[in-house]
């Protein structure tokens, strides 16, 4: 689970910074297999620091997709669409609530058995066992359920970005449904839960595979299942309120300190670091995207900016608990530069048509944030340092292992399910609803009365 003690396939525990309290997290959730005999014995009890603390980050992570995702994608389509765009990020929020409560949880954070490394079973259906006194370590799994709901809420929120403006809203919310149930949960569940990828000792922090990779690779998947918009990309698309947009990023930077230094799970020094080193990718991932635009087209964009803000964000997301602010300035800057080239490079050259172009800069960005996280986590490098026996060779191992297995399995089950529900009820809207607006078609609104 997030900046919780690896566990071996033999048992041991115990590597990054607050390792007694990752400890402790990890044996009264009962995520993994194994833990020392002692540590067990201690009676967990609450702490109403943390839990004031993880309370504020919830907030703030359900923040990001309403009003902050919302809005920022909102701004970034084109007028007929925007209420669509909105409608969206609104319904994903309460569809995946009511499938996380059902069983997604159970999937994720639950025990397996035998099939643990894969899945973490059913036990945990309707949140089966969860009181107003049970613990997730030191603080309510109530808190600590609807902490990685926010998450969960998130993740197929980004996916919108990429059939913005042409996707059915009944196939969009079908797929986003079984996405979460075959793709989210389980992956969740190898990184956080105990499963096969955290026995291996994958370093994720906060999502860099679980949230944007993953969405990354479900996008690029959406982008050429569906096609191109109509016009595109003879037609300029731009976008219908960079206001908006900047609005919603500026809620983005603010709600992703709940987003990474809450899943310190924890008020300690690793919150703060992780605080401190979101700051930092962000800030330098927005001017080395901005200087790249202005050496380029001559002029530094408002839209550039901010989109240099969002993958300096998602670049330092699986390693903001585990580097230092030498690791993020070198990690937000170097996110700038290749997620800037990776967009212009699927838009221009290869005409993809990622809508808000979620791939370049979220599946590269958590490509990317994933692999640096395997070097900058080096105490030399100002990190935390890996476990006992791991060297950054056999990490960076591990870390391209991670990245594999996400994007295998998120881009075969992501196609599956878009053939399924495309023959089910079909993807896309008609040419002719295309043109008209999805605000007008779908919902028989408009965003805005002239």
């Amino acid at each position: 689970m997030k900046a919780w003690i690896r566990a071996s396939a033999g048992g041991a525990v115990g590597m990054f910074a607050s390792r007694a309290r990752r400890a402790q997290v990890a044996l009264a959730s009962g995520l993994l297999a194994v833990a020392p005999a002692a540590a067990a014995a201690e009676k967990a009890t609450l702490d109403p620091a943390n839990t004031a603390w993880m309370l504020t980050a919830t907030v703030l992570v359900l923040f990001m997709t309403l009003p902050g995702l919302a809005l920022f994608y909102g701004g970034l389509v084109r007028a007929k669409n925007v209420l669509s765009v909105l409608m969206q990020c609104f319904a994903l929020a309460c569809a995946v609530t009511i499938v996380w409560v059902v069983v997604g949880y159970s999937i994720a954070f639950g025990d397996g058995g035998t099939l643990n490394s894969f899945y973490g079973g059913f036990g945990k259906s309707f949140l089966a066992g969860i009181s107003v006194d049970t613990l997730a370590g030191n603080i309510p799994e109530t808190v600590f359920a609807m902490f990685q709901l926010t998450f969960a809420i998130i993740t197929p929120a980004l996916v919108v970005g990429a059939y913005a403006e042409r996707v059915r809203f009944s196939a969009m919310l079908l797929f986003s449904v079984l996405w979460v149930l075959l793709v989210y949960c389980p992956i969740t569940h190898w990184v956080w839960g105990g499963g096969w990828l955290q026995q291996m000792g994958v370093m994720d922090f906060a999502g860099g595979l679980v949230v944007h990779l993953n969405a990354g690779i479900a996008a690029l998947v959406a982008a050429l299942v569906l096609g191109r918009r109509k016009g595109f990309p003879d037609t300029p698309m731009p976008p219908h309120n960079l206001t908006m947009a900047v609005t919603g990023a500026c809620m983005l930077w603010v709600g992703w300190f709940g987003f990474n230094a809450g899943s310190a799970l924890a008020a300690d020094g690793s919150a703060g670091m992780a605080m401190l080193v979101t700051h930092i990718g962000a800030a330098t991932g927005s001017l080395a995207w901005m200087i790249c635009e202005w050496t380029r087209y001559g002029k530094p964009s408002v839209l550039g900016i901010v989109t240099g803000m969002v993958a300096g964000l998602g670049t330092i997301t699986p390693a903001s608990g585990f580097v230092g602010p030498m690791g993020a300035l070198v990690i937000g800057g170097v996110a700038g530069v290749v997620c800037f080239t990776a967009t212009n490079y699927m838009k221009r050259a290869l005409h993809v048509d990622d809508s808000l172009d979620v791939m370049p800069v979220h599946g590269v960005g958590g490509i990317l944030g994933t692999v640096l996280t395997g070097v900058f986590a080096a105490t030399a490098l100002g990190g935390v340092g890996y476990a006992e026996g791991t060297t950054m060779g056999s990490q960076l191992l591990v870390q391209f292992v991670g990245v594999l297995a996400v994007i295998v399995w998120t881009g075969a089950v992501s196609f599956l399910l878009f053939k399924v529900c495309d023959a089910l009820i079909g993807l896309r809207v008609p040419s002719d609803d295309e043109t008209e607006g999805l605000d007008t078609v779908l919902h028989n609104e408009k965003g805005y009365i002239l």
